[in-house]
């Protein structure tokens, strides 16, 4: 089966996520990694020392910035051309937007936030959560290419061989006038990454209901709602800090102004699949439910002993997260000598 991977990155710097991708391609036999930029030759040796046997390279002053219709119009005319049988992208922003718009240019599916794939007689069956991670269902792909997007953290990620080499083919930039041009950058807050983390400590609409806090005098009953979530989150982020884990926070925490969307784990926010997810104050609506279910440990802290969350979660703790989490920050701190 002849497979390319599409390494998603930014400026050079590629996102985990791509060389899970290429780990699950080598499963099934060669592949040739996909790297598209501007000065990206040493991303291209990196992504030999993750497994990739080829690498097409197309490195121009066009694509110095991503901008879906450049490289999709590069990926689609070299897919045309050499007719590959199966496309892997990340399940990533641009991941996501390149396979479909690459699916759209070649008249064939895509298959999205896959879990589980398996191959067969040249073809590829996929398992993927459907109805926010309710049920799963398999899936397989008629037409070539096959394309599939692979979600991150579900797969594992393949040693890294210092020094292992590869084909490295360079292919000229497709031309064209695009549409959009990228004015600049805005940095995020920093922090760990929540795709990326392997411990995630999330706070819900519950961190703003510690009755003991005193609101500082002149504000409104919504500034002061907003002012209890902080020192709720407070709380959230020292736990966070001690266990080096990023903080996610529940769509309705964010619609409240708790915190800012880039944190945000759910169905409209991040889908992330870390070794720990610890859930403060959040009940466990279906639609966060499907961002984070695929966590290999989920521990839940409510006092609603009904709440939705604990059908989910491996470990339960039914009482005032108030009172718990500092406790466990304290204990995680004591057990790790900080």
């Amino acid at each position: 089966m002849k497979t390319w991977v599409y390494i998603d990155h930014f400026k050079g710097i590629a996102l985990p996520a791509s060389w899970e991708t290429i780990g699950v391609g080598k499963t099934l036999g060669n592949v040739t990694a996909l790297v598209f930029g501007s000065g990206t030759e040493t991303l291209a040796k990196t992504a030999f020392e993750y497994g990739a046997d080829e690498v097409l390279l197309v490195d121009d002053m066009s694509l110095t910035d991503y901008r879906a219709e450049a490289f999709a119009t590069n990926l689609s005319k070299l897919a045309a051309e050499r007719t590959p049988d199966l496309l892997l992208f990340p399940t990533t922003t641009r991941g996501r937007e390149l396979a479909g718009m690459v699916a759209i240019d070649l008249k064939t599916g895509v298959m999205v936030d896959v879990t589980v794939l398996e191959a067969a007689d040249g073809k590829i069956t996929v398992t993927r959560p459907i109805y926010a991670g309710k049920l799963l269902t398999k899936e397989t792909c008629s037409s070539k290419p096959q394309i599939v997007t692979l979600r991150g953290r579900a797969f594992p990620k393949p040693p890294q061989q210092a020094g292992k080499t590869g084909t490295l083919t360079r292919v000229a930039a497709a031309t064209g006038e695009f549409p959009t041009k990228v004015e600049g950058y805005t940095t995020s807050e920093g922090g760990v990454s929540l795709t990326d983390a392997n411990v995630i400590v999330s706070g819900g609409r519950g961190v703003s209901n510690n009755p003991t806090l005193t609101p500082p005098t002149g504000l409104d009953e919504k500034q002061a709602e907003i002012w209890r979530a902080q020192q709720g989150f407070a709380l959230v982020q020292d736990l966070a800090s001690v266990l080096k884990a990023a903080v996610g926070a529940s769509r309705a925490a964010v619609d409240a102004g708790y915190m800012p969307y880039v944190h945000q784990v759910g169905q409209t926010g991040k889908l992330v699949s870390p070794d720990v997810y610890i859930a403060c104050g959040i009940s466990g609506a279906i639609q966060h439910l499907a961002g984070m279910r695929s966590s290999k440990m989920i521990v839940a802290i409510n006092k609603d002993t009904e709440a939705p969350i604990f059908k989910l979660a491996r470990f339960g703790v039914v009482g005032d997260l108030f009172q718990i989490v500092p406790a466990l920050t304290a204990a995680f701190k004591k057990k790790m000598g900080k």
